[in-house]
């Protein structure tokens, strides 16, 4: 390939995609007026070069970092592989960040890393310094020797300050220290950084590496990142801000030498949300207490008025307020308790200052702060001293500053107080959970955007722009959409004139009757694998016992084997099955992890069916973000809670399932919606069609479900995808 300019010097490939070229233009132009970007593009059209690819570019003309990051863990992969192939044409310095949990060696907590690794550093240094006065003293010795004045005098307190240095060095030693962390320190590590920057590396080639070594991988990704082009993270590197500040502190950057690239954007909110969402177990508050009954501080006795006080009004609050009808539903994950009140504070709120009789809240929730701090600081000195062998986590600390948080901000706009409970695994006893729930995610995103140089928000479907600026709090943005411009009579996007699927109406015999007749279809007359997306795992599975269940379907000399994903399956197992079968239908749920940021290219799906509108589950969380949005955006729409909190999100998804399939320009294959709600039919306010682009919209194709089956065959015959003789009708 010849040597290219400009931006194209970092495109790794021969010949950018339709439209890529135009996108990563105006990419650049956009940097260069330092404005925010939301890309739009069809699944499977290069979505992360045009971001990348001029990003690179304009940081190395202005000594910027470019940092890409995901929430979908299928996505990092393709990240890497994109940074590996443009290290390969132009060679940049990439490192690929994870969690400290998932690169431990010796696998310890976030808190015990910290004072290791400060007990460790002290211990090197400690030594340091006594090399340094061993030298010293060597040095007085002779010139003692020599019959210098004075020098006795000197090298006497030089041996006083080594006599003291050893026995600190002791002490230390008698402590707790990492070796990995030891060894980063005293070793010569400039073969692991040129080792690191050959290529691009995973944090998984990183681990084994450093374990061959001896060396604490994470902390040395963490100083092999300053300097670099490019950085590969998490979303939780950037959205969670204490993270963050630590995140562009290792980089050695200002937020403002920083280009970020959100890849499955339409994310963000969700994952904003929940980086602000605080919540306190029962748990730790029963810990909270105990701990106090040990210490012997005058403080303890106010922070036990009001951790006491909290922790009854908890108890007594899901007592009250849980049904007994529903006790038989709490199982191991957490179940929502509704406690707000819409002309008072809320019920814990009310129990809590009912249950408490201190000398006054706020005095004795800023003593039991000053507590909890003090405790945490013994803890962390008795683990540096090797006084314990693990480092206690003050529970003190904890339980009041989500207090002091629970009774300034639970009040406000946004923040929604909650409670659930859960079964223990155990004992099988209820136990419960306060939360402040985040309804507003732009309260976390704002401040990011607005501090770092620029960002490019990039997904299949982050669409309509408008929406994603105000919940995101972007400004100064340029929009750009491209459609899928792969051939048109290379696909087909059915809209079932089905029943509509209404959760109501979901349990009717007529209506499983007709829903399992079609998928019947869809599955016989796709020639190879098909996957099959619900509202709910319960109802993937209900039609996957309906259709055959492990039987899979037998159509003459054809048999389609059948794959169920429920909640907890290994996807990525499920998954390599599945395309590894040449006839094979997947049934999953459109809210599970394999209808985003996984693809299915070719033959490994040729045909996707949306079955349902899938609505969220419409719990208190759900009406708490929709009304939050309501007095928020009340001025610019009327129904702004149930279009940004429900209807966006909901086709948003159902778009992403539909771009599993036809991921390249030769590509082919049927997308099917099957619920009438889709189509043109009347149905009032129920109906959804409105809510797709409008390109994607005259693609639609209304039909009902006896006639499905030959727009199938006569499609796929047409691409001579068949076998043999397509299937009798």
């Amino acid at each position: 390939m010849a040597e290219s300019t400009g931006h194209l010097r970092f495109f790794p490939y021969d010949e950018p995609y339709p439209n890529q070229e135009e996108a990563m233009d105006r990419i650049a132009n956009s940097l260069a007026r330092q404005q925010d970007v939301l890309l739009e593009g069809a699944p499977g059209t290069g979505k992360t070069l045009s971001a990348l690819v001029p990003a690179l570019d304009y940081a190395r003309e202005h000594d910027k970092t470019v940092v890409i990051t995901t929430n979908v863990h299928q996505q990092m992969r393709q990240f890497v592989e994109d940074a590996r192939a443009i290290t390969q044409q132009k060679p940049i310095r990439a490192v690929v960040f994870k969690g400290k949990a998932s690169m431990c060696h010796i696998d310890v907590g976030y808190q015990e890393c910290q004072t290791l690794r400060d007990t460790t550093r002290s211990v090197v240094e400690k030594r340091a310094d006594k090399a340094e006065l061993k030298q010293r003293e060597q040095a007085l010795l002779d010139r003692m020797r020599s019959g210098e004045d004075g020098a006795a005098d000197a090298r006497s307190a030089v041996m006083d300050e080594l006599d003291a240095i050893e026995q600190d060095l002791d002490e230390m030693e008698d402590g707790n220290v990492c070796e990995y962390y030891y060894n980063n320190l005293v070793d010569d590590t400039d073969e692991f950084f040129s080792w690191l920057f050959e290529d691009v590396r995973t944090p998984d080639d990183v681990y084994e590496y450093a374990e061959e070594q001896g060396y604490c991988g994470y902390e040395l990704l963490k100083e092999g990142m300053e300097g670099v082009d490019l950085v590969v993270c998490n979303y939780h590197h950037l959205l969670d801000p204490m993270i963050r500040e630590q995140f562009f502190r290792w980089l050695d950057r200002d937020p403002d030498d920083v280009i970020t690239v959100f890849d499955e954007a339409h994310n963000i909110e969700a994952a904003a949300r929940d980086h602000a969402t605080r919540t306190l177990t029962e748990n730790t508050l029963e810990s909270a207490l105990s701990e106090l009954d040990d210490v012997d501080d005058s403080r303890a006795e106010h922070a036990r008025n009001v951790v006491g006080a909290f922790y009854r009004a908890l108890k007594s609050t899901y007592e009250e307020n849980l049904r007994s009808s529903d006790r038989d539903d709490v199982g191991e994950n957490w179940y929502d308790v509704a406690i707000a009140n819409d002309d008072r504070r809320d019920d814990l709120t009310m129990a809590f200052l009912d249950a408490y009789e201190g000398r006054g809240i706020d005095a004795e929730v800023e003593l039991a702060l000053q507590l909890g701090k003090s405790l945490d600081e013994e803890y962390e000195q008795a683990y540096k001293d090797g006084e314990t062998t693990t480092r206690k986590e003050c529970q003190t600390q904890q339980a009041a500053a989500f207090i002091d948080s629970w009774m300034s901000d639970g009040n406000k706009l946004g923040q929604h107080p909650m409670c659930s409970v859960r079964r223990d695994g155990g004992t099988e006893e209820i136990y419960g959970r306060a939360e402040l729930y985040t309804c507003i995610p732009r309260e976390v995103t704002k401040e990011l955007f607005d501090e770092v140089y620029a960002s490019v928000l990039m997904s299949a479907t982050i669409r309509p722009f408008d929406v994603t600026e105000d919940v995101l709090g972007l400004e100064d943005v340029a929009t750009l959409a491209y459609g899928l411009e792969y051939p048109e009579e290379n696909r087909r996007t059915y809209a079932v004139e089905g029943p509509a699927l209404f959760a109501s109406e979901r349990g009717e015999r007529d209506t499983q009757e007709i829903i399992t007749a079609t998928l019947r279809d869809v599955v016989r007359f796709t020639p190879g694998n098909t996957l099959l997306f619900f509202p709910s795992y319960s109802e993937a599975r209900r039609y996957y016992e309906r259709l055959g269940g492990g039987r899979g379907l037998t159509d003459g000399d054809r048999h389609t084997e059948f794959f169920l994903d429920e909640s907890g399956t290994p996807t990525e197992d499920l998954r390599q099955g599945f395309v590894a079968s040449e006839n094979g239908a997947l049934f999953t749920s459109l809210w599970g992890t394999l209808a985003e940021g996984v693809s299915f290219d070719g033959d490994d799906a040729r045909t996707v069916a949306v079955v349902g509108v899938p609505y969220p589950h419409l719990s208190e969380r759900m009406e708490a973000v929709q009304a939050a949005y309501d007095r928020v955006y009340a001025d610019r729409n009327r129904e702004a809670g149930w279009r940004y909190a429900v209807e966006i999100p909901t086709i948003r998804k159902t778009r992403q399932a539909l771009g599993r399939v036809i991921r390249s320009p030769d590509d082919f294959g049927v997308r099917v919606l099957l619920d009438k709600r889709y189509t043109d039919a009347d149905m009032g306010k129920y109906s959804v069609r409105d809510s797709f682009p409008p390109e994607e919209r005259e693609e639609l194709l209304d039909i009902g479900p006896d006639k499905l089956k030959f727009a199938m065959m006569n499609f796929y015959t047409d691409h001579d995808a068949y076998d043999g003789p397509p299937p009798t009708p």
